[in-house]
């Protein structure tokens, strides 16, 4: 997908808000801005290069240098599961931002947004059961069950990790499985494989998708101060240092 693109955001309306959405936790680099009821947004898939395109990417949707002079009120990321790199670059840009602008910040889950940009395509309508995946890359996935609601989703299961062959869903209704989880498909035992109604492996979360559920969030006053801006990675082995503390990103 090229960017930048300008397109109306369908799900949700705040023509006085505006939001910047950051999402690098996968192998796609995106961001966009929610403002005046429409978003601007950028995206491109760039294994192991999102530090080099995030600031190009920011840079282009704030011409003129800072969140202030664009009216930006809070500013949402992808806050995991995912690519345990990718979780720090925007953790660190996010924490950053929301420092130097005094603004609050939105963390919403990779595995939520997945199922917004899934919604998004119309690959996932209303009253569907999606269950959203991502390749955790060490033989192992992210998973999460949703229903899609008219104005949000409904989270069904906490996020998690799992051998694809220890799978195990609650429940009997058929699902849409989205997501690079998916790779690992013959992995899955015959219960989990004849749940699915339809497969999107090729889905990758977008930073837009993050907005619905974050306008949301802002309306309700769930935000996060800066300080408490932290990577959601499932794994207890795994820990999220400050930005003061970290070293340079790779």
């Amino acid at each position: 997908m090229a960017w930048p693109a300008t397109v109306p955001l369908s799900l949700v309306s705040a023509p006085m808000t505006s939001i910047l959405a950051i999402d690098t936790s996968t192998e796609a680099c995106s961001v966009a801005l929610y403002r005046d009821g429409e978003v601007s947004a950028c995206y491109e898939v760039v294994p192991r290069r999102h530090n080099q395109h995030l600031l190009a990417m920011l840079q282009n949707l704030l011409p003129r240098g800072s969140l202030a002079s664009s009216g930006v009120e809070a500013v949402a990321y992808g806050s995991g599961p995912g690519s345990f790199t990718g979780l720090r670059i925007a953790a660190s840009a996010v924490q950053g931002l929301c420092f130097a602008a005094a603004l609050p910040a939105l963390p919403i889950s990779t595995l939520a947004c997945q199922t917004y940009t899934a919604q998004r395509l119309g690959l996932v309508y209303e009253g569907d059961l999606v269950l959203s995946t991502l390749d955790a890359h060490i033989g192992e996935l992210y998973w999460a069950l949703y229903e899609v609601g008219r104005e949000r989703l409904q989270e069904l299961t906490v996020a998690a990790a799992a051998r694809p062959a220890d799978l195990v869903l609650p429940g009997t209704r058929k699902m849409v499985a989205i997501g690079s989880g998916l790779r690992y498909l013959d992995a899955f035992s015959v219960a989990v494989q004849s749940r699915f109604a339809a497969q999107h492996g090729e889905l990758l979360p977008a930073a837009r998708d993050l907005l619905p559920p974050a306008l949301m969030a802002l309306r309700e006053g769930k935000v996060q101060a800066a300080e408490d801006v932290c990577p959601v990675y499932v794994r207890d082995e795994i820990s999220w240092k400050k930005l003061s503390e970290q070293g340079p990103q790779r």
